[in-house]
């Protein structure tokens, strides 16, 4: 079983900048992704941005040129670097690692929660 906690969530003006971890405890195998989804009330998870074990990135166009994800498998942890935030930015953000290939697993952190506003 593999835990995803996550961290650096909090409160930034418009324009500012965040950065989110994602630690994952336990063995992650085989090709896999993880990434960063984000949530609004009332509404559907959402991919922000992933990134796969052999690093390949794939990011929502809405935040293309303001985010950026990396991942340090040694460490087996994913960072969303988040600049240029504005308000509609907010929501809360899960990170997320799965199996690509086989589809073994398919695991989620709790949640941080990204608050834009002046």
């Amino acid at each position: 079983q593999v835990q995803l906690v996550e961290s650096g969530g909090g409160s930034v003006q418009p324009g500012g900048s965040l950065r989110l971890s994602c630690a994952a405890s336990g063995r992650i195998f085989g090709m896999n992704a993880m990434g960063w989804y984000r949530q609004f009330p009332g509404k559907q998870r959402e991919l922000v941005a992933a990134i796969t074990s052999s690093g390949t990135t794939n990011y929502a166009d809405y935040v293309k040129g303001r985010f950026t994800i990396s991942r340090d498998n040694g460490k087996n942890t994913a960072y969303l670097q988040m600049n240029s935030l504005n308000p509609e930015d907010t929501a809360v953000y899960y990170c997320n690692v799965r199996d690509t290939v086989l589809m073994r697993y398919n695991y989620w952190g709790q949640g941080t929660r990204v608050t834009v506003a002046s």
